[in-house]
């Protein structure tokens, strides 16, 4: 019996990346032994995506609204869309999938009976970004041997085997909506829980880097919240009293060491005139800020919205 793969697209007010996105995903539908249709999430409180709908099969492409705004309830969405689907796959509205993508990722998850299977996103920029981004090295993503096993994943190319999602009662914690690492979290969960997930690094994705992140501000401000979330999902994952206060101390000291550490190779960078050196110690000192902050109670909300939104 042929598997059902439904293939899941969140998207916030991105109308120039949608189109090109939901096209080069339609078109790998037909390329894997399943039965295969995409979801489109539009969490826009206006709907401004719906109106795309009229351009595509719904047989194929299927669009629906989730008002309640935060990543964590478009994915939660799509966890309730998918009905009796035996795979669903989560890709961003603005990566671009490269050929054999899904049909490499079903394949994987076919061959391993993996709870989850993780590809690789790979960037791509409209302009050549400037040595210290460049040398920050801040949007290289890791790539690892196909069928090595991860215990954290994104949902930015992602399969998740339903059934045993199903069976572990998991779902994106809707407190991490605003802040995001809700993929974080409910990876975390699946790997202590025995789940197991691999990675297939042929199912490759593209990430369209806009100009507006190609800047100093954007990826430190990331880097925090990269630290910042770990240290909330470490919290949620364990909340009794003394596990707790033990978890802050360690996340406080990890913290301060990435403070003190990216401290040091910046003073090293600005002593050898090193671009790579400034701008990798900025990126762990951010990141180690974040940890800190995390780790006594501050969340930094990556997708909060304006007021009259939410």
């Amino acid at each position: 019996m042929r598997p059902t793969v439904l293939v899941a697209m969140l998207t916030y007010r991105r109308p120039d990346d949608l189109p090109a996105a939901v096209c080069a995903v339609e078109a790998q539908l037909d390329d894997i032994d399943a039965d295969a249709w995409l979801l489109v999430v539009d969490n826009d409180p206006e709907a401004s995506a719906m109106p795309m709908a009229a351009h595509h099969d719904p047989a194929r492409v299927r669009f629906v609204h989730e008002p309640e705004p935060g990543i964590a309830a478009g994915r939660n969405r799509a966890l309730d869309e998918s009905g009796d689907a035996d795979a669903l796959v989560f890709i961003d509205d603005d990566e671009r999938p490269q050929p054999g993508w899904l049909r490499e990722l079903v394949a994987a998850w076919v061959r391993n009976g993996a709870t989850a299977v993780v590809g690789p996103v790979i960037s791509t920029f409209p302009q050549e970004p400037e040595p210290w981004i460049a040398e920050g090295g801040f949007f290289e993503r890791r790539r690892l041997p196909t069928g090595t096993e991860v215990t954290v994943a994104a949902t930015n190319n992602l399969l998740l085997d339903m059934r045993q999602l199903r069976a572990l009662g998991l779902r994106f914690d809707p407190a991490l909506g605003m802040s995001g690492a809700e993929d974080t979290m409910l990876t975390r969960r699946i790997h202590r829980r025995g789940g197991r997930m691999v990675w297939c690094d042929e199912a490759r994705v593209v990430d369209v880097v806009p100009m507006a992140r190609l800047n100093r501000r954007w990826v430190l401000q990331k880097a925090f919240r990269m630290g910042n979330s770990w240290s909330v999902v470490a919290l949620r994952l364990d909340d009794r009293l003394l596990a707790m206060l033990g978890q802050r101390l360690l996340l406080t000291g990890r913290g301060l060491i990435r403070v003190a550490g990216g401290t040091a190779r910046m003073l090293v960078g600005v002593a050898t005139r090193s671009v790579g050196h400034r701008a990798r110690g900025a990126r762990t000192l951010a990141r180690g800020l974040g940890m800190t902050t995390g780790a006594w109670g501050y969340v930094y909300a990556e997708y909060r919205r304006p007021r009259a939104e939410v």
